[in-house]
This record gives C-alpha cells, sequence and structure tokens, in this order.
C-alpha cells in the first residue's frame, strides 16, 4: 500500500519544519524541508552573486542556478543539506539569509529551478514536504495538507530562541519586525504566495506544544 503525502504550510516559526521531520520519524516517512532549499539558494547568492549596493544580483543568481547542488544527506537520523558538497545547514539560519530569503523565494526562476525536484520526490508516496505553497503548488493533490499559524510575538520568541541555541545572538525586536517582513513578501508575492490551501486543516499552535500539535495532526491523519 502506497505510503501517503502530506502537505504542512504555514507562517515562520510555527514549527513546520521540526514538528514535519517529528511526524515522518513516527509515520516511516521521508521528510522534505522546502524552506532550507530556498535558504541554500539565498546563501549561495549572498556569497556568490552580489552586486557594489551589497544586494543580490539576481541576473547572476538565475544565470547561476545550473551551479547549485543541493542535496539532503542523513547523519543519524537528521537529514543536512549540502550545498555543491559542503554542509550549510548552520549558515543558512542566519539573520542575514533569513533576511533575504524571502527575496529569493518569491523569484519564479527559483521557483520553477525547486519544482520539478520537489514534485519527483513525492510521486512515490511516503513523504511529508513542508513550507509556504506545498498544498497549493507543489503538492496540490496530496494526501493530508496542514496550515500552521500562531502569533507574532509566540513566533518571535520562537525564533529568538532557535537563534540562541545555534549560537547566533540578535536583538528580539529585530527578529519580529524580520518575521512580520517575510509574511508580508510571502503573503503577498505574485508567485505561489503563502495561503491556506482551501481543503487544509488550520493548527493554530499559539498555545500548543509541540508535541500537542503534532498529536492533533496525527489524530486528523488516523482519522480519515
Amino acid at each position: 500500500m502506497k505510503k501517503p503525502v502530506i502537505a504542512i504550510d504555514g507562517y515562520s516559526s510555527t514549527g513546520k519544519s521540526s514538528i514535519s521531520k517529528i511526524i515522518a520519524d513516527k509515520l516511516g516517512l521521508i521528510h522534505l524541508d522546502t524552506g532550507a532549499l530556498y535558504r541554500g539558494i539565498t546563501w549561495f547568492a549572498l556569497q556568490n552573486c552580489m552586486d557594489t549596493n551589497d544586494s543580490i544580483n539576481l541576473k547572476e543568481l538565475f544565470a547561476s542556478l545550473d551551479q547549485i547542488e543541493l542535496e539532503f544527506r542523513n547523519n543519524d537520523g537528521e537529514l543536512i543539506l549540502y550545498l555543491n558538497h559542503i554542509d550549510i545547514s548552520k549558515q543558512i539560519r542566519t539573520p542575514e539569509v533569513s533576511d533575504n530569503v524571502s527575496l529569493v523565494a518569491k523569484q519564479k526562476e527559483v521557483r520553477d529551478f525547486l519544482l520539478t525536484s520537489q514534485r519527483s520526490l513525492a510521486e512515490k508516496g511516503g513523504i511529508i514536504m513542508d513550507g509556504r505553497d506545498i498544498g497549493t503548488v507543489v503538492l496540490p493533490n496530496a494526501d493530508y495538507k496542514f496550515f500552521l499559524t500562531a502569533s507574532i510575538d509566540e513566533r518571535t520568541n520562537r525564533r529568538y530562541f532557535e537563534l540562541a541555541s545555534l549560537g547566533i545572538h540578535t536583538d528580539r525586536e529585530q527578529v519580529k519586525q524580520n518575521l512580520i517582513g517575510r509574511d508580508k513578501i510571502d503573503s503577498e508575492r505574485e508567485i505561489a504566495p503563502l495561503k491556506q490551501a482551501e481543503d487544509a486543516t488550520v493548527i493554530d499552535n499559539t498555545s500548543l506544544t509541540k508535541e500537542e500539535t503534532i498529536d492533533l495532526i496525527l489524530s486528523h491523519i488516523k482519522k480519515i
């Protein structure tokens, strides 16, 4: 019997990736963090495609996409992102990447570059994919769709402590403004905007622990 395809979309710092990873472990599925892929391309751009104004040169990035090889490798049960065979799992979580990833992710050329590979990974089933347009664009025929949301203050706290755990010290208000800015860009972009799929189950986990959110998602999957 073919294993299910699960799409989890939602706002930044709602726990999409960590929650998806645990559910994947529980159900024996492959987990793909699509946000990490966009962060990987952003990291590449910051290293290789900057203009004289210290901004990303998008035309140069588009011309360089064929030089980008992104790969997830399993390291003791954790999928680590490699860019051209180099581990960039920590670099992609820096504030510099966070400040630029929404700009990169809204570009049609970048989304087209990643779309085919994401869909091909899901063809055989047995995958849980999280992002912002998984249920609406990447995997519109997913067996299960969820959309995670939480208050901006709660998401700010989560991102702030996540960065601190990685040894990245930043200002809490700066983190909040980054999230607000990303929400706006991601929701208003023309290409594959962040939005809830009509047939998605919405989960507001502002007051839920990660474990409670996971149990709630699993309860929907087991019911159907």
